[in-house]
């Protein structure tokens, strides 16, 4: 299955590749940047650095991207990448994917978050085989629960360092 870019009114969501996380995963950006894209300032951050070995972990289940795996978020002003959202995985039995989402400091609280995140729950709501979406935040990251909130996600239960989030399918 190959897996189309997902555009909104600002933003390009492009699935990261075996080829592409692996390069920036050894500091090589020249894939990228021959792609016609820019690093933002920052980019990848800690956060991102962190996430990419879980990404191989996943694009290693499945032959090419399928979609539940992660996406580089890249404004289109500029082609500039300016985060990562995406799923763990497939669904699992009961129709489940979690979705995450981190972009890099200075583009924070300008919506980029909401518009990557609910391009991406559409996305994934358009395929039958998805009946819910879960997520997880810190407690104390209360911009991500904002986004979340926004987005009609439902808190179920909260412990001393997470909030869990779930939303169901419309049918």
């Amino acid at each position: 299955m190959s897996v189309e870019p997902i555009t909104t009114e600002r933003l390009f969501l492009i699935p990261f590749t075996r080829k592409i996380a692996t390069a920036i995963l050894d500091g090589d950006f020249e894939e990228l940047l021959n792609m016609g894209f820019c690093l933002g300032e920052g980019w990848p951050d800690e956060d991102a650095i962190e996430t990419i070995p879980k990404i191989l972990r996943n694009l290693d289940l499945v032959k090419e991207p399928t979609g539940f795996e992660s996406w580089m978020i890249i404004k289109k002003d500029r082609m500039t990448i300016i985060g990562d959202t995406g799923f763990k995985g497939v669904p699992n039995s009961k129709g489940e994917i979690d979705i995450g989402y981190g972009l890099i400091e200075q583009e924070r609280k300008k919506g980029y978050g909401i518009e990557a995140a609910q391009s991406l729950t559409d996305w994934a709501f358009s395929k039958p085989e998805v009946t819910a979406i879960t997520a997880k935040s810190l407690i104390n990251n209360n911009d991500s629960a904002r986004i979340l909130e926004k987005m009609k996600f439902k808190e179920l239960l909260r412990d001393d360092e997470m909030i869990y989030w779930h939303l169901r399918k419309k049918i």
